[in-house]
């Protein structure tokens, strides 16, 4: 098992230079794990793909329930006060500091492209 950020999620269906790494790490670790953020975030990445006309609404929600059924059963709650300990000692967001904790508490690494996130834990989180 693996836990990844939204980034990771959306390089699946979002085509970009990422999408090649996300499908082979898919391929390779197919236990993926996530906070019940993730459906937040990757809602506000494709909204902004269909207020920029990059997606119709239609397509937008058809990429959403697919990342939420590679995801089913996959999501958890973290700790708040967890969380806001990692963001006050890292600097990094309390949104990004959910991967963190969530990989800490799982006691698996953290996939990320976000640079601060892999600077801040460098004992959990490695580049896709």
């Amino acid at each position: 098992m693996i836990v990844v950020d939204t980034n990771a999620i959306a390089y699946l269906y979002l085509p970009c230079e990422f999408t090649g790494a996300a499908e082979a790490l898919l391929q390779a670790e197919p236990d993926w794990a996530a906070p019940v953020l993730w459906r937040s975030e990757l809602r506000n990445v494709l909204a902004g793909h269909v207020r920029r006309d990059s997606l119709s609404l239609e397509q937008a929600a058809a990429i959403q329930a697919e990342a939420e059924d590679l995801m089913r059963g996959a999501e958890y709650d973290v700790d708040s006060f967890g969380v806001l300990r990692l963001a006050s000692e890292s600097g990094c967001s309390a949104y990004d500091c959910e991967f963190a904790s969530l990989a800490l508490q799982l006691r698996v690494p953290l996939v990320t492209q976000d640079a601060q996130l892999l600077a801040a834990f460098p004992q959990v989180a490695r580049g896709l």
